[in-house]
């Protein structure tokens, strides 16, 4: 059997294997196997995707108890849309799945930094002279001192293994001098959610990590076209040499408004790519070599007419990243489908964008990707059940939106060829092809870049966000949140409506989020996130736990705070609305009885008992995974 120059292995793992060996493997060392959370965050909407395998685990990491216990382990899938763009360069994508473990208060650096590095060389089998670790230098300014104990730790592991591990401070001149261990600054080795200390906001959990590399071969960075040839090479450059494939968080600080505090306990939160992990085992320096995405590789080249990935590659790698990534997210029960706001707009910029990379590639078949996430389903199913679950609603809706995009894109291409002849893209053009074409700015902008052209993205911000105050002002005399008016009946019904979402998530479930509302003095009706029609019993459910809500004459009151401060608290907020730097936040409840928090801008009573039973007179379909009830008092 071949292998290529860096395998080292005798036996090719495929990336299930890969991860069952994992969560086996720290199993065996007491820890629980919990599943992967939603990709869509559950009460923080402060960000629209799961990006981290710790992202769900906050609150467990701050002190609070976790059911499973002090030991945890998982495969969790994540999703970035800040990586979109980077998609193509064979080793980023947007969705990926996170093997992580964690410690919350129990081992740390000593276990950590040995087990994986067993995981790594023993069970997965690769050449440890091709790992490479750094480590936190330290900052005086914030007093957090340089991680010398993980040196030691890694001296010794390295050691047990033949080889004497150097460790020198990162220098860009000296490049890697002979040394297996390198200290940097903040920037490469701290990790929390927000970034550097400096960006962390008050609150938020961080700490110096400790990462590991591996070393795909010297002459990946040397053709003859690479900005980093001849360049001294160290292992967190970008020349493509080296490749992150597990970082250590030793995530045991906060920080305060006078700085960084210990935490009531240290954690470890640690995180690997599978795809990466499934790479480097698999003897590849490409991502997309892989068997994660070989078969979904066969059928792109069936459908492209016999074109080859190797001759192909980003138009490859963008259709196949893209729509594994839109099927998760819409599998996900979380009902989201192409849209124009949050995760539906990420979702049409997936589908579009595979859809023109599948015309770059000559696809002639009419609703080709659902073939593509027909692939992918079948992949994924056995592990993630959801796919197969959701697959007719997955597929219907990749139909639906091709249809669309094929029309708007034909007639956009035209449009654009016609607006090239002039020169460069001004806002205003860019603009009109996205409201009248549907052609997203994303796209213009890489066709503008292809026939050497420039848009002026500041002109097409500008022109979107006169169309966005124009379509405010057709509501204008009307409250932001949907109220007709002031009036007394008005403000009970809207204060209702608060109570009734908040029962809606307590009987269906934390995927239930506001999509609208429209508040009268007769009646109040709600729109809300649903996959399916609600039961006589479900409904019934919702009317009982809003009606205790009223019958308890809880206090309704409000505090003012910047947004992001309200976000972080986990304030609901009906986010694709455009709120200013500060909101009202409004609690229904008091101390440990807080049954719903909500960022609103009024009015409201001052306590539940001032409201009359409330009544669902009516539930029905809104749009796709959309619910609405209509509800009035009961006399």
């Amino acid at each position: 059997m071949a292998f290529d120059v860096h395998a080292s292995i005798c036996h090719i793992m495929k990336f299930k294997e890969i991860r069952k060996k994992y969560l086996d493997f720290f199993k065996g060392k007491k820890h629980a196997i919990i599943p992967s959370a939603s990709l869509i965050p559950e009460n923080d909407p402060s960000t629209l995707f799961i990006g981290s395998g710790m992202q769900p685990l906050v609150l467990y990491l701050l002190g609070e108890k976790h059911p499973a216990g002090k030991r945890l382990v998982n495969s969790q899938k994540c999703f970035r849309a800040e990586d979109i763009a980077e998609v193509g360069d064979s080793r980023h994508t947007t969705f990926f799945e996170m093997l992580g473990n964690w410690s919350l208060g129990d081992y740390f650096k000593k276990e950590q930094l040995r087990w994986f590095f067993e995981f790594l060389t023993d069970r997965l089998g690769l050449d440890v002279n091709r790992l490479y670790v750094t480590v936190f230098k330290g900052n005086s300014d914030i007093g957090i001192t340089r991680d010398e104990e993980s040196v030691a730790i890694w001296r010794e592991l390295f050691k047990e293994k033949g080889i004497n591990a150097k460790d020198i401070d990162f220098s860009e001149n000296q490049g890697l001098v002979g040394s297996r261990i390198f200290y940097y600054d903040e920037k490469k080795n701290w990790w929390s959610r927000s970034g550097v200390p400096l960006n962390m906001p008050v609150g938020e959990p961080g700490g110096p990590d400790s990462e590991i590399f591996y070393d795909l071969g010297a002459d990946l960075k040397r053709h003859e076209n690479s900005p980093f040839c001849g360049q001294p090479c160290h292992i967190n450059c970008d020349c493509g040499r080296f490749i992150e494939i597990g970082n250590s968080v030793f995530m045991e600080y906060v920080k305060t408004e006078s700085g960084f505090e210990k935490l009531k306990q240290r954690n470890v939160d640690f995180g690997g790519g599978l795809e990466r992990l499934a790479m480097v085992s698999q003897g590849k320096s490409n991502i997309f070599e892989t068997d994660l995405f070989s078969s979904a590789i066969s059928g792109l080249e069936n459908l492209s007419g016999g074109k080859k990935y190797q001759d192909n590659g980003k138009p490859f790698e963008v259709i196949i990243d893209h729509l594994r990534g839109a099927v998760f997210i819409m599998a996900d029960n979380k009902g989201i489908c192409p849209s124009n706001t949050e995760q539906g707009y990420v979702v049409r910029r997936l589908i579009r964008r595979a859809i023109r990379y599948g015309r770059e590639l000559g696809i002639k078949k009419d609703l080709w990707t659902k073939e593509i996430a027909e692939i992918i389903i079948k992949d994924y199913r056995d592990d993630y059940p959801d796919l197969e679950n959701n697959k007719n609603f997955v597929e219907s809706q990749l139909q639906e939106e091709e249809k669309k995009f094929q029309r708007a894109l034909g007639n956009g291409l035209k449009e654009f060829n016609k607006i090239k002849i002039a020169g460069n893209i001004s806002g205003r053009q860019a603009f009109d092809l996205y409201q009248t074409r549907g052609f997203p700015f994303e796209i213009t902008e890489e066709l503008a870049k292809e026939n050497g052209l420039k848009v002026d993205k500041i002109g097409f911000e500008e022109e979107l966000k006169k169309h966005q105050e124009l379509s405010r002002s057709t509501i204008a005399g009307k409250f932001k949140s949907g109220l007709a008016d002031a009036s007394e009946e008005t403000t009970k019904f809207h204060t209702a409506t608060h109570i009734l979402l908040a029962a809606l998530r307590e009987v269906l479930g934390g995927s239930v989020f506001q999509k609208g509302s429209n508040i009268t003095a007769e009646r109040l009706r709600l729109d809300f996130s649903y996959p399916e029609k609600l039961s006589s019993e479900q409904i019934e459910k919702v009317q009982a736990v809003a009606n205790k809500i009223i019958q308890d004459d809880l206090p309704v009151s409000f505090e003012e705070m910047g947004l992001e401060k309200a976000k972080k608290q986990g304030a609901m907020g009906v986010f694709e609305t455009r709120y200013g730097e500060k909101v009202r936040v409004y609690t229904i409840g008091k101390g440990k009885n807080i049954f719903s928090e909500e960022i609103c801008a009024g009015p409201h009573v001052k306590r539940t008992g001032e409201l009359g039973k409330i009544k669902i007179i009516k539930e029905e379909s809104s749009s796709a995974r959309t619910r609405r009830i209509k509800a009035i008092f009961a006399s």
